[in-house]
């Protein structure tokens, strides 16, 4: 029997069951190298500035150059499973990502480094779909939850421990290394990639690929994003903030348009006439926001308003990472059994609380106390993700299951991308002293993140089966 012949019937035979959680391994890798690679960098921009001296207003297109792109391309991934399969795309997308991130740690310029930060981005985008794809077609319906709370380590995982391995890498080496961190892993995926995902079923009539609406959708992203971020000094911005609302505006109007005339969309609108999908996408919105947004605003919190270290408010993190890998099992296996919107609802209810404590917190605070809630908080977030796949996916047709991961993937990441922005902006909007945010500026941002996440709680409750 020949290595590449990998359908699900060979795989067994070759490998048994443990095929399934190899193949599963496989994808995880992807995903905690491309999460990983979206919030590790921040750590570096400081060094970044100083090295290329630049300002603020262009290294932010490090950080926000690669969710814009993400997010875009996380919708192509459909296509190119129906075109190239699972094996061929995930393996050339994580080849990619390794020869793009080696660049960019020898990146000569700013320019040369931003380029290659939207090339990772773009490229992180096609892989983190595939996990939930692969789950949904290679485990049965009844223990897809279980397997969605293994995968899902790697989604949540990475960004709690992102602060921790960049802290590590700025100050013993060189930012550079940030850059250059995720490529092993990648290129062991690669390998993996080969040997353990299966070939394709079959495979729907050749169909063009939708570059118009790809093309709108980035712009709308990229024009937007900078919108939020020229907020920040709206008084000196104004008529450049207005055309590029108008900009924004005009793009997604025609992008919508565009979605609903073609025969094959970028993104199905019309998964989104199902009211469960409907409303799980609500959920993914408020888990994006409620993941990135407070992986941005916890180490930001204690290190400006506590006066923590940055190696304290990275071992901040590690408990609730460790919470979040024994959550994640369990709250898998639940989604198996128990309705997925009431776990979605508690999960949000616990983050809730973990964000509504940190918004009483005062400068007294002992790293105890913050550790316990930052930890409720990743626990709210693990029961969230198993359940709320589990749920969007399970009423759809085979046929529908690449495309509907694609579109909760893409809505989770829609919601972080904006919910980075939108909490950055509560604290720019807030109470200063000396030109540093204050503690109640950071109060304000965790009420903000409280409401919106109880708020969404109420589309997910009406998410049934």
């Amino acid at each position: 029997m020949a290595l590449g012949d990998n359908t699900v019937e060979e795989l067994k035979a070759r490998y048994g069951e443990r095929w399934r959680w190899l193949a599963v391994f496989t994808v995880m890798l992807g995903t905690m190298a491309t999460v990983l690679s979206a919030t590790v960098v921040n750590v570096a921009l400081h060094d970044i500035m100083l090295e290329f001296g630049i300002r603020q207003g262009q290294v932010h297109w490090l950080a926000t150059g690669f969710i814009a792109a993400m997010t875009t391309t996380m919708l192509t991934s459909s296509w190119l499973l129906d075109h190239f399969g699972l094996r061929k795309t995930l393996a050339t997308a994580m080849a990619l990502f390794s020869l793009i991130s080696l660049a960019g740690g020898f990146a000569s310029s700013p320019e040369q480094l931003i380029a290659a930060r939207i090339g990772q981005g773009a490229m992180a985008g096609l892989m983190q779909p595939m996990g939930m794809y692969l789950v949904f077609r290679i485990f049965p319906q009844e223990r897809r939850g279980q397997a969605m709370g293994i995968y899902g380590m790697g989604v949540i995982l990475a960004p709690a421990l992102g602060p921790v391995l960049g802290g590590f890498l700025v100050d013993q080496l060189d930012w550079r290394y940030v850059m250059f961190a995720p490529a092993p892993v990648t290129l062991l995926g690669v390998f993996m990639a080969w040997r353990f995902l299966p070939l394709p079923v079959s495979r729907p009539a050749p169909y063009r690929f939708d570059l118009p609406g790809l093309l709108l959708l980035g712009s709308t992203i990229a024009v937007s994003l900078d919108a939020l971020n020229r907020l920040q000094s709206a008084a000196e911005s104004r008529y450049w903030l207005m055309l590029e609302g108008l900009v924004a505006v005009t793009t997604l109007s025609l992008f919508v348009w565009r979605e609903r005339r073609t025969s094959h969309p970028l993104l199905n609108l019309r998964l989104l006439r199902q009211p469960v999908f409907l409303y799980a996408n609500l959920g993914a919105l408020a888990l994006g926001l409620a993941l990135f947004g407070s992986t941005y605003l916890v180490p930001l919190f204690v290190q400006t308003a506590l006066n923590f270290s940055a190696t304290e408010a990275g071992l901040l993190m590690l408990p609730a990472g460790i919470a979040l890998g024994m959550t994640f099992p369990l709250a898998g296996r639940l989604a198996d059994k128990h309705s997925a919107r009431a776990l979605v609802v508690f999960g949000m209810a616990l983050f809730a609380t973990s964000a509504v404590l940190f918004a009483l917190s005062d400068l007294d605070l002992a790293f105890g106390w913050l550790a316990l809630w930052t930890i409720l908080g990743r626990v709210g977030l693990g029961f969230m993700l198993p359940a709320l796949s589990t749920g969007a996916l399970n009423p759809l047709e085979a046929h529908e299951l690449g495309a509907g991961s694609s579109t909760i993937n893409f809505t989770r990441q829609l919601g972080g991308a904006y919910g980075v922005n939108i909490v950055a902006l509560t604290i720019e909007f807030g109470d200063h002293a000396g030109g540093i945010p204050t503690i109640g500026a950071f109060h304000s941002a965790w009420w903000l993140v409280a409401v919106f996440v109880a708020v969404a709680a109420v589309p997910v409750w009406r998410m049934r089966a």
